[in-house]
């Protein structure tokens, strides 16, 4: 049977701060997209790796690529404080209207948000000398890389929050 929500609706209220993480994702993630890009033109950014190839023909589309499908990621976990998050909408063939299980939702957010802590969170034991990390020309560079890098290490506990809060208001009662 379908369900009419309002796109934006929520059968339940959103909590504040779930809403403002999701909205904010997208631009927490941002950085790390731009800095990625002028790799494509085979820019080092500073890095030094003497036994690095050069970028072959495909790396251009392969990295604005990557940049748009981390976005694209990060603006679907507003799926998860809005409307279309729990009931699909209603142009999607032959499924429009009908209410998504939660678990449909919270499985590949959580699913996907260990993935990423585990991802970036080997940032830091680079950081801390523990693991081997990219050399740099000079520290404006590793400044510059880390600033860039730093905010996307949240993605990962903000999507595993985002999870979280979606479950607990979606929820059978």
């Amino acid at each position: 049977m379908p369900i009419n929500l309002a796109l934006g609706d929520t059968e339940r209220p959103v909590p504040r701060w779930a809403l403002r993480f999701a909205k904010a994702l997208p631009f927490v993630v941002l950085p790390h997209c731009l800095w990625r890009l002028p790799f494509a033109f085979d820019f080092s950014m500073g890095t030094v790796d003497p036994s690095a190839p050069p970028m072959p023909w495909w790396a251009p589309a392969y990295v604005f690529g990557l940049s748009v499908l981390t976005e694209a990621l990060a603006l679907l976990c507003t799926g998860l404080v809005s409307g279309w998050g729990e009931v699909v909408p209603r142009w999607v063939p032959f499924i429009g209207g009908r209410r998504v299980a939660p678990l449909v939702a919270v499985i590949p957010a959580v699913l996907g948000g260990l993935a990423l802590v585990a991802m970036f969170g080997l940032f830091p034991l680079a950081w801390a000398g523990v693991l081997p990390e990219v050399g740099y020309s000079n520290g404006w560079w590793m400044a510059l890389a880390r600033v860039c890098v730093t905010p996307a290490m949240l993605w990962g506990p903000i999507v595993l929050a985002l999870a979280w809060a979606y479950y607990r208001r979606c929820r059978p009662a």
